[in-house]
């Protein structure tokens, strides 16, 4: 404790009444003293925090898979891993909390309480975390259908209507990176002749630069050489998209190669990813996953609901879909599958023309689909669309669903696959609440 002088003038009075004299007495800061403290970190989070209601779900997962790849095993050399549960649990509190840099979530894992309690004193670095976020898609692919199943055993999922939209996110790449086949070649070239110039270099003056120095630049090297080959590897995919008289301009990224420039909801064009979200309509609970290269959601309805086939042996009763998933051939085929589709009839370019009267041009699963749509109680289904798999869009905005870190269309799936299962999890969470709750 030390004290500061302040004057106050003579006429202030104290709480006795009678006119102060001499100088206050306080009690100011002093980040000098040294404390000790006896805190533990299950005391540092209340009981209902959502940090334990991650962990608690992490758990219950069988991590077998991942426990499987850990080389350092018991009766051998090597120094202990880092529990995957702890990775896992981190990532997932991570991405409910609008965290996606690694670099960022090493820095909470020293300084926020709830990302401690998780880590329970085991020190972890971003070069970890971000392996681990993108390494294990085929996972996190098993945990997010294994914890709809269960849902599903629970009622509490039926997979009766299902709403699915696609989401554009910016990818990890810019539009300058964007580059024709003759400077890809011309890249390709400067790449491989960087690499032999480093390795020379190694060769002859191996004291030139230091080892640490050498090697990292000999990994970037390297991988600058990688990018364009993988770019080389893309650039047929996109020739094959283009008119005859215009794939000479065909450009793939150096930076990501798997990235195409996508029209986004601002108006504006830059280097996306298109991820397709389906979406339990009654629930809110999140389905179905995926990335998709191409800028329209045309052809993205019948491989979601061939997914959800798969995943859980059932197809969903009633597929709710904006105009983008509705061509003709896409509603023929969904309805072959054995669901049924409910999307908005186009505006036909005849005025006269009532749009809900089949054509005589219509197969009869079209003509039915127009009829469908004309009905007040479609009208009425429809609108569930907005507030199921849209309102999971947003949220996933909210999340910081804005721009990839990550590069390359696997790992952005991986991706995708934290926000479903945070987002299932925390969804599960309020459903479990509100069950319990009386009416």
């Amino acid at each position: 404790m030390s004290d500061t002088l302040f004057p106050i003038p003579e006429s202030e009075e104290s709480s006795g009444g009678r006119a102060a004299t001499g100088v206050p007495r306080l009690v100011t800061a002093n980040r000098a003293q040294m404390e000790l403290r006896a805190v533990d970190l299950e005391s540092l989070l209340p009981l209902d925090h959502p940090a334990r209601a991650v962990w608690e779900f992490v758990e219950a997962l069988d991590l077998s898979p991942l426990y499987a790849q850990i080389r350092s095993v018991e009766g051998s050399a090597g120094r202990p891993a880092t529990d995957p549960r702890l990775f896992l649990a981190l990532w997932l509190y991570a991405t409910v909390e609008g965290v996606g840099s690694a670099r960022a979530l090493e820095r909470l894992a020293q300084q926020h309480d709830a990302y401690r309690w998780i880590l329970g004193g085991v020190t972890v670095n971003h070069h970890s975390l971000s392996d681990f976020r993108v390494q294990h898609e085929e996972f996190l692919d098993g945990v997010l259908t294994d914890s709809i199943a269960v849902l599903m055993e629970r009622k509490l999922v039926t997979l009766k209507r299902v709403s699915q939209d696609g989401i554009r996110i910016r990818a990890s790449a810019g539009a300058a990176s964007f580059r024709r086949e003759p400077s890809l070649q011309r890249c390709l070239q400067e790449a491989q002749e960087q690499v032999q110039r480093l390795r020379q270099e190694l060769e002859e003056d191996p004291e030139a630069t230091s080892r640490r120095q050498a090697a990292a630049r000999q990994r970037a090297a390297e991988d600058r050489q990688r990018r364009v080959q993988e770019a080389l590897a893309q650039l047929p995919e996109v020739v094959a998209k283009k008119k005859t008289d215009e794939q000479e301009k065909a450009r793939v990224s150096t930076t990501d190669g798997e990235a195409r420039v996508m029209k986004m909801g601002d108006g504006g064009f830059r280097p996306a990813y298109n991820g397709q979200f389906a979406v339990d309509t009654a629930t809110q609970i999140v389905v179905g996953v995926d990335v998709s290269k191409s800028g329209s959601d045309q052809g993205q309805l019948v491989p979601m609901i061939e997914q959800l086939q798969e995943r859980y042996g059932v197809v969903p009763s009633e597929t709710l879909v904006d105009g983008g998933f509705a061509g003709l051939t896409d509603i023929e085929r969904a309805s072959k599958l054995g669901t049924v589709v409910y999307a908005p009839v186009a505006k036909p370019k005849d005025p006269t023309r009532d749009r809900y009267v089949p054509l005589s041009t219509d197969s009869p699963v079209i003509a039915q689909w127009r009829e469908r749509m004309g009905l007040p109680g479609a009208k009425e289904i429809y609108k569930q669309r907005a507030s199921s798999v849209e309102c999971v869009n947003a949220q996933a905005r909210h999340r910081g669903l804005q721009r990839l870190l990550v590069r390359g269309q696997h790992k952005a799936r991986a991706v995708l696959l934290w926000f479903a299962i945070a987002h299932n999890l925390m969804r599960t969470r309020s459903l479990e609440a509100s069950c319990a709750s009386p009416a």
